[in-house]
């Protein structure tokens, strides 16, 4: 509790999808609401196990009107998870629309204050139908980017130009701006794969949804790509980039260097440091870990590598963690590395807050996606902005690993951070005091409070 807090008369429900780092996501964006309007009781709601994993990171101690809530995860008693989250997504959908609903009944009676407005992951196609029956603004939040975005949206669109189809390299120009992308660059669900998957489903169902939406907020800004962000708003009532979140976090505080990463980057010359990170839902294969392992040590490139494991396993025989010309840590402050002015490239999945963080940071990426939006991103990252490279086949190997850190940080790195640095300086712009970000989420605190 700070200072003293203007008393709450209105209430705003916030509906975070438990799984990945979306829940993470949503609560920036409400930790950012929050001191704006402090007249406002914002109700966060997701599992208690996310909440739990949330609060141990984050304290809500200065914040006096946010007020976390538990809802039930729709898992049968005793449900032992398989390392595919699919069946518990689809579990914890069949029973989300009626769990929420009570719990926002609940918050309502033990507060006496009304909700006002809805926010909710943009994943919750649900949320509309909920809008509609308590009568106030729906206000979705997609934390990924606008190109993925626009494919969940036009997805019956997509379907019917092309079938249902195992994969392929038929383009995808019928679509504004994806001249230069084809079918296997989309996500599993939208024409290849398992199309009544539960994510699948779910996106299928939200790209139809999300029309009806009062606001769609995106964590992005204006100039990322144009065409894209100029079909969208001809698609939504209203569009809001707000990002990059990185830029505009939810406190001045930097999260804790407990491994020394920042120190460690400060004895090395400038765009010289490897980061590698595949995020918190992806890891390379063992025979991959190896690849990029030997490809560290050919090389001699000095990097930090946030893995969670014993790197020893996948090390050539007469190797250990001290013989290597870099740092291993189980987590690295990613956004503080990023943007430290020795680090040169990024091994990344590609997933969107990596790529927002990455071009904020200005550095140019090496691609390895995993699912999702990842190939998406991979492919507008060096198709068409020119800010990184991928590995031929889409898996490491120790030949194509030297081949792309030679290539970022010797040949064309500097083609690259040009083309980076310029997006750097748009997305720095975007989020400024007049910015294009800056007002979009003014009117994002207008929506939603009042």
């Amino acid at each position: 509790m700070v200072g003293n807090p203007k008393p709450q008369t209105h209430h705003v429900a916030v509906l975070a999808f438990p799984f990945g780092s979306h829940a993470s996501a949503l609560l920036d964006v409400v930790l950012k609401l929050a001191p704006a309007s402090p007249h406002v009781l914002f109700s966060f709601f997701t599992t208690s196990r996310a909440n739990t994993s949330l609060l141990s990171k984050v304290s809500l101690s200065s914040f006096h009107n946010v007020e976390p809530h538990d809802v039930a995860d729709g898992l049968p008693e005793g449900f032992m998870p398989s390392a595919n989250f699919e069946e518990a997504i689809g579990l914890f959908f069949k029973a989300a629309a009626g769990n929420f609903m009570r719990g926002l009944k609940n918050a309502e009676a033990a507060t006496g204050l009304k909700v006002r407005c809805l926010v909710t992951d943009a994943f919750f196609w649900f949320g509309g139908d909920m809008s509609e029956e308590i009568k106030v603004p729906w206000v979705p939040v997609w934390t990924s980017g606008p190109r993925s975005l626009l494919v969940h949206v036009e997805t019956d669109f997509i379907r019917e130009r092309v079938g249902t189809v195992t994969g392929g390299k038929q383009a995808l120009d019928f679509l504004p701006g994806f001249s230069r992308f084809q079918i296997r660059d989309l996500p599993d669900g939208v024409v290849t794969g398992n199309l009544d998957s539960p994510i699948a489903t779910l996106l299928h169902k939200m790209g139809q949804k999300l029309l009806k939406a009062t606001v769609v907020a995106v964590n992005s800004f204006d100039d990322v790509d144009p065409e894209i962000e100029n079909a969208l708003k001809s698609r939504f009532q209203k569009l809001l980039n707000y990002g990059p979140m990185s830029l505009i976090s939810r406190s001045p505080q930097s999260p804790e260097d407990e491994s020394g990463c920042i120190e460690w980057l400060d004895k090395n010359k400038p765009a010289s440091v490897v980061y590698i990170a595949f995020g918190s839902a992806a890891t390379p294969p063992p025979h991959e870990l190896e690849a990029l392992a030997q490809a560290l040590i050919e090389t001699g490139f000095p990097f930090i590598w946030s893995f969670r494991g014993n790197i020893e396993d996948f090390l050539p025989k007469g190797y250990n963690k001290s013989s290597l010309n870099g740092k291993i840590v189980s987590w690295a402050p990613q956004v503080q590395v990023l943007g430290h002015a020795s680090v040169g490239v990024f091994v990344t999945h590609a997933g969107w807050n990596s790529v927002m963080e990455s071009i904020s940071g200005g550095v140019p990426m090496i691609c390895r996606p995993f699912f999702g939006d990842h190939t998406l991103n991979m492919r507008n990252i060096v198709a068409v902005s020119g800010i990184g490279t991928e590995f031929e086949g889409g898996v490491i190997t120790k030949i194509e690993m030297v081949k792309a850190l030679e290539l970022v940080l010797k040949h064309k790195g500097q083609q690259m951070r040009d083309k980076i640095g310029a997006l750097k300086i748009l997305a720095q712009q975007a989020v400024e005091s007049n910015g294009s970000s800056s007002q979009a989420f003014n009117s994002l605190v207008d929506i939603v409070t009042k």
